[in-house]
Parts: structure tokens; C-alpha cells; sequence
């Protein structure tokens, strides 16, 4: 390399309960001896960590680094969608989709490796977001039952990682039921009682659950994924497909592509829709597919096919 290349690295200090700013200190220092110039940065504020965000872009960092896990890349991207800042993702949170969508490492040493092969080769994947007016989002918005769950998971402390979502499933379950829904796709419009719609520009959500299996974040579109009327009993019979992305296969179970996506509902209660696992809005909601909006830190020879 001509010069150092800096990059900032974003750390959450409540991920990995507690372990990540030893990682992000780990995650430098290799860093470092790869001949990259990296900053550690943490703050406990969410308005803090996105002007850092915000400041890594204004002063040309090559690429901004998050510590953390899907909250940490959903922060980061309102800042570095659509500029030269790339994205780099050290997976160490409960949830980890999109990293995983993308077939980053899951390792810290493997992605800090795979982060610095990408550094030294200019290597920027540039992959699809969406975004829901100011707001954009990377991995799945849902609506309905998987956003109570998603809900219900968030005010949880235990247990960590995917089986948290498994329990707010069960626990969302005395709850179900199927709401008016109509959704918009490019135009044409769709009308039914659904239980819970998902939209994903990646295809999972939860810990791993691929609720829309088929999801390409590079083709420019959005997968929809629409259960609809189904009873408590079939739901959790469905439920142990969802792991292995055999639920498409259900009478109950429809599926869509469009690039942009409105959903609503007229009858109470409110729902509110949540996207990388973080509340968004309160229905209706309108996704936009932005092809290319963010480039991701991947050495060519790690991307999965497309």
C-alpha cells in the first residue's frame, strides 16, 4: 500500500455482553500490524455512536468498522449509505443476519483477516438496502406477529442469542391472530388477512430463521413473505419449517418480489413494523429497494454466488 488506510472501528460497549471494546482493542491491534491505521471508538448513546459514524465519514475513512450486531450495522448504515465509506462488520452481538446473509466470517479473528484482505485490495462489495422514508434498513422488516415477537425479544435479558427469539415466539403465541392487510407491490395491490408480513432485502431474521429464503441482496428487489390466516396449532406446526426454509411451501404461506413495498392496516391495534431487529414505524409503511447503496468490506474471492 501507497499510505495508511484508516479505518474507524464503531463499538457497541453492551455487545457481546460486555466483550465487545476488548475485541475492538484485538480487532486494531491485528489491524495495525497489517499496516491499517484503526481507531477505536465507543460511546453509550446511540446519537453518540452515529456521529462517529457521521465523522468517519466527513473525514474520508476508507471504511467504518462495527463491533457489535445487527443493531450496530443498522446504526451505522444511516450514516454510510450511498458514500465512499465502506462497511465492515466484526459479528459479536446476539444477532448477527446480515452479517451471516452476506457470508461474512462469523469469527473475529476470520472477519478482522477478511476485513484487511479487503482494505489492502480496494475490495468493496456493493450490495442492495432499503429504506422506509429517512430510515434505512439492510436485513428483514416485518409486521404483524414476527414484529411482536421481535418486540417481545428486545425486552428480553434472557437467554442470549437465537433461542431468545424461540421463546418470544412461544410466548407471542397466546396472542395471534390475523389482521386486514392490504399491500402495494410496484402498484398492483394485494388484499388479505395476513398473521405477519415480512420484507427481506436479505433472507434472514431472528438468530437465522430465512423467512425469506430467496432474498438476493443484489438483484435490486424485495422479497415479501406473507402468512396469512392460520391457526395457533398449524402456526407452531409450521414453526420448526421456518429453521429450514420449508415454510414457502404452505397453503398459508405466499411470497412476492417488487422493489417497492408498501404495507397497512386499518384495524387496531397500531402495529408497528420493525427492520433489523429495531422499531421503524408504525403502519402503513413504504419500503424503497436502492440498488447498490452500500459497499461492504468482502474480499472477492469470500462473496457468496450470487
Amino acid at each position: 500500500m501507497a499510505g495508511k488506510v484508516d479505518v474507524t472501528l464503531l463499538v457497541n460497549p453492551h455487545a457481546g455482553r460486555g466483550r465487545a471494546v476488548g475485541i475492538g482493542h484485538q480487532v486494531a491491534a491485528d489491524l495495525g500490524a497489517r499496516g491499517l491505521r484503526a481507531t477505536v471508538s465507543t460511546a453509550e448513546s446511540l446519537p453518540a455512536m452515529r456521529a462517529i459514524a457521521t465523522e468517519a465519514v466527513q473525514q474520508g475513512d476508507a471504511a467504518l468498522v462495527v463491533i457489535g450486531g445487527d443493531g450496530m450495522s443498522h446504526l451505522a448504515i444511516q450514516e454510510i449509505a450511498e458514500t465512499s465509506t465502506a462497511l465492515g462488520i466484526i459479528p459479536a452481538g446476539t444477532g448477527n443476519d446480515f452479517a451471516s446473509a452476506l457470508g461474512l466470517p462469523g469469527d473475529v479473528h476470520a472477519a478482522t483477516a477478511a476485513i484487511a484482505d479487503a482494505l489492502e485490495a480496494a475490495a468493496h462489495r456493493r450490495v442492495d438496502l432499503a429504506r422506509c422514508g429517512q430510515r434505512w434498513w439492510a436485513s428483514v422488516l416485518c409486521a404483524g406477529f414476527d414484529s411482536a415477537v421481535n418486540a417481545r425479544a428486545n425486552r428480553m435479558r434472557w437467554p442470549h442469542g437465537p433461542r431468545r427469539y424461540d421463546l418470544a415466539l412461544l410466548a407471542e403465541l397466546a396472542r395471534l391472530r390475523a389482521v386486514p392487510m392490504t399491500l402495494d407491490l410496484d402498484g398492483a395491490t394485494v388484499t388479505l388477512d395476513a398473521t405477519l408480513v415480512a420484507v427481506g432485502n436479505t433472507s434472514t431474521y431472528g438468530g437465522g430463521i430465512p423467512i425469506c429464503p430467496r432474498a438476493d441482496p443484489s438483484d435490486g428487489l424485495l422479497d415479501v413473505t406473507v402468512v396469512a390466516r392460520i391457526s395457533r396449532r398449524r402456526l407452531i406446526r409450521v414453526t420448526p419449517t421456518l429453521r429450514r426454509g420449508e415454510h414457502l411451501a404452505h397453503p398459508a404461506v405466499r411470497t412476492y418480489r417488487a422493489r417497492t413495498i408498501s404495507v397497512s392496516c386499518d384495524e387496531p391495534p397500531v402495529i408497528t413494523a420493525y427492520a433489523d431487529g429495531e422499531p421503524v414505524s408504525a403502519l402503513p409503511i413504504t419500503a424503497i429497494c436502492h440498488p447498490g447503496a452500500l459497499r461492504i468490506l468482502q474480499p472477492a474471492a469470500a462473496r457468496p454466488a450470487s
